[in-house]
């Protein structure tokens, strides 16, 4: 039998035993495992990467400052809005401050970009093995990263992949010594304290770059927690806080174990400054309010800027010492009942401040007349006891203050200096819209008779101003006093003539600085310009004026209030006080002694006084404006000539014509009128000079080559003769 052939064997491909399998599994799985994570990684890179690129770098130097204010010759008055911080370059800070704050915050700085993943794999180690986080990984940049940019501030792991790749986009655009100096300048070191100069300067009374190794320890240590180891609050956990990182600056060899020793036991001396500088007072306040005016909020909150103001510190500091030299004088005075500021000090915790104060106050305000310009501005005796100002914010009766407005505006009706104008008990129904029971009497309860115009208001006599107000007009008045700087009258009434309107210091110095400038006001002002981080002009004031009488009017109110000066009320200024400057004003006091005013000018300045107390009531008895308001002013007017606000070269005059007139029409004089005793010579600016002849006295008229005759105008005549009947 014949055998088969035999048949090729087929090769069988080799069995993977299970161990085999799973090795191949585990690595096809880590492989693509890997490469899933990678690329999740290459998205969450690029989407974080892009998502950096939408923070502006240049924020990272732009920290909001404390704008700085000062007066017209630089020098600083105080500081306002921003933050707590002055900004230092790095090489104006000790460098064992740095040396300290790179072992504490990051001691691989130099070694990483941006990111410390180092840091980041031994800080997640040891979190694991205490089962809590006791140590970060935030690197300095990744920490400026989110201190410059609000909304970085939170803990979501969102917030940190951003502040990762955002620290990464900041090495690639900084230097490492621009990011320590942004850093160290930007931090917070406690409440109201930004930036390593700040706290070096409220912590130990030094500039940054005297720091000790002690003391630049310390600072780093609280940096974490300012709030709990505040050398203030809490010396021995700051003195902790100082040692652990001294012995972490000895781990990293940054310093000698004896080095390290004579810190630990280094006397620390905490020579504390206030965390917020002096803000001025009442005329720093008043320029924090403008601010709030001119400014954008974004400007007021971001600071930095410079803040030239018209203030003189001079002035200002020589204004402020005059209203504490004269009313402590007063409150020592006998007869004087209320509570002494002295006394109030004594008993103030400090706490808080009062609405009102219960002691004597004073107001005043020196106006630059040829600006506008605030040259120095007091609201009260004592910022901390009372924020309210009353040199802006006060409306107190201004009495007699107010009748060089109403002589003024009878001056421009056409009355003369020289019109005589009956000195008399009014009577009824004589000034119009009055009560007909009302009987206005002088101060000093006396009535002269026919009396002159100038005299009037020398002597600040009443009567003769309510009867000169009647005849120039209600509507009149009240338009001068309001063109120049008063609020208008909530009710029309012939009190307002004599006093009863109400103003402060402000209003007042603006108003009576229309005499010495020739009949305009200039907007008063304090801000001259402001100026950015970058030198440039952001804000310049104008210099804003307007008529408010014609300067033929303003010459004659100031010859007729310069006598005030040296014969009438105020004439204390001349004989007690020696002020000798050229210049004029008025005093004022309303009913019963409850407001006592000065208001006076000289060619260069103008200056309003209001002495009074916060609720109104008697100061004391006889307490006329001459002789609580009035010294006030001399003290701050005589320094002022003391600085150089004085005349150097006389005003320009205008042309004048001297002429004979009557005392009674208040036209060119006839015969008659110097038959009668009436008539009598001045000099008048051309426009003031009467056009028409006097038909009150009854003679033969002299032809004038200096005036023609034109139509008289009506109703004068017949009011002024209704006065001597």
């Amino acid at each position: 039998m014949k055998k088969k052939p035999t048949e090729e064997r087929k090769p069988t491909k080799p069995t993977l035993s299970r161990w085999q399998s799973f090795k191949r599994f585990s690595l096809i799985l880590f492989m693509g495992g890997s490469l899933i994570c990678t690329l999740g990684a290459a998205v969450v890179i690029g989407v974080y990467s892009h998502l950096a690129k939408a923070y502006d770098l240049t924020q990272l130097g732009n920290m909001p400052e404390r704008t700085i204010v000062m007066d017209y010759k630089g020098e600083v008055l105080g500081k306002m809005h921003g933050e707590n911080r002055i900004i230092v370059p790095l090489n104006e800070v000790s460098p064992w401050f740095v040396k300290a704050l790179l072992a504490r915050e990051d001691s691989r700085f130099y070694d990483h970009s941006g990111v410390d993943y180092k840091g980041i794999l031994r800080a997640t180690v040891r979190n694991l093995k205490e089962m809590r986080v006791v140590q970060g990984a935030s690197t300095l940049t990744m920490q400026l990263a989110r201190n410059s940019y609000p909304d970085l501030d939170d803990r979501s792991l969102h917030r940190k992949l951003v502040e990762m790749m955002l620290a990464r986009r900041i090495e690639k655009a900084c230097k490492k010594d621009q990011i320590i100096e942004h850093y160290v300048n930007r931090i917070f070191y406690g409440p109201g304290i930004y930036g390593v100069q700040r706290a070096s300067q409220v912590y130990f009374g030094k500039h940054a770059s005297q720091l000790s190794l002690s003391e630049a320890a310390m600072i780093v240590g609280i940096i974490r927690s300012p709030a709990r180891f505040s050398p203030f609050r809490n010396y021995e956990g700051a003195l902790k806080e100082r040692d652990t990182v001294l012995k972490r600056m000895l781990e990293l060899k940054m310093i000698t174990p004896e080095e390290e020793i004579a810190a630990k036991y280094a006397d620390i001396a905490l020579h504390a400054q206030p965390v917020f500088q002096s803000q001025g007072g009442y005329a720093l306040d008043t320029v924090r309010r403008d601010l709030d005016l001119i400014l954008e909020q974004q400007e007021i909150e971001d600071g930095g800027l410079q803040v030239f103001t018209t203030l003189n510190k001079d002035l200002q500091d020589a204004a402020d010492a005059a209203v504490e030299k004269r009313l402590a004088a007063i409150e020592k005075q006998r007869g004087y009942s209320h509570p002494k500021k002295a006394d109030f000090d004594k008993t103030w915790d400090g706490a808080q401040e009062i609405s009102s104060t219960p002691y004597l106050q004073a107001a005043l305000m020196v106006q630059d007349n040829q600006t506008g310009g605030i040259l120095a501005l007091v609201g009260g005796r004592d910022y901390r006891h009372s924020k309210y100002n009353r040199a802006t914010q006060g409306e107190r009766q201004i009495g007699s203050t107010v009748k060089p407005f109403v002589y003024a505006a009878g001056i421009a009706s056409g009355f003369m200096p020289g019109t005589l104008i009956n000195d008399a008990p009014i009577q009824p129904g004589e000034i119009e819209g009055a009560d007909p029971n009302w009987s206005p009497q002088n101060s000093d309860g006396k009535f002269l008779g026919p009396t002159t115009l100038t005299d009037g208001i020398v002597k600040s006599r009443n009567t003769m101003t309510l009867r000169l107000g009647n005849y120039a007009g209600m509507d009149r008045v009240i338009e001068l006093l309001t063109n120049a700087g008063f609020n208008k009258p909530a009710e029309r009434t012939p009190q307002i003539f004599i006093g009863n309107l109400g103003g402060n210091p402000r209003q007042l110095t603006s108003a009576i600085s229309i005499f010495p400038n020739q009949g305009l006001r200039r907007r008063p002002y304090l801000i001259d310009r402001i100026v950015d981080k970058a030198g440039n002009v952001i804000y310049q004031t104008p210099v804003l004026e307007s008529e408010v009488l014609t300067p033929s009017v303003a010459h004659l109110m100031r010859h007729i209030l310069s006598q005030v000066l040296d014969r009438g009320t105020a004439a204390s200024l001349r004989s007690e006080y020696g002020f000798k400057e050229p210049g004029g004003g008025k005093t004022g006091t309303t009913n019963d002694y409850k407001d006592a005013w000065f208001a006076g000018y000289t060619d260069r300045l103008s200056c309003g006084v209001w002495v009074g107390l916060d609720k109104p009531a008697t100061i004391v008895e006889g307490g006329y404006g001459g002789t609580l308001a009035l010294p006030i002013w001399a003290d701050v007017m005589k320094k002022a000539v003391a600085l150089g606000y004085k005349t150097e070269v006389p005003k320009v005059t205008l042309p004048l014509s001297r002429v004979s007139l009557c005392r009674v029409s208040s036209q060119l004089a006839t015969d008659g009128c110097g038959q009668a005793g009436m008539a009598y010579e001045d000099a008048l600016p051309y426009d003031l000079v009467p056009k028409e002849f006097c038909k009150e006295h009854m003679g033969y008229t002299a032809p004038s080559r200096q005036v023609q005759h034109h139509p008289q105008r009506p109703g004068l005549f017949d009011r002024i003769r209704s006065w001597f009947r």
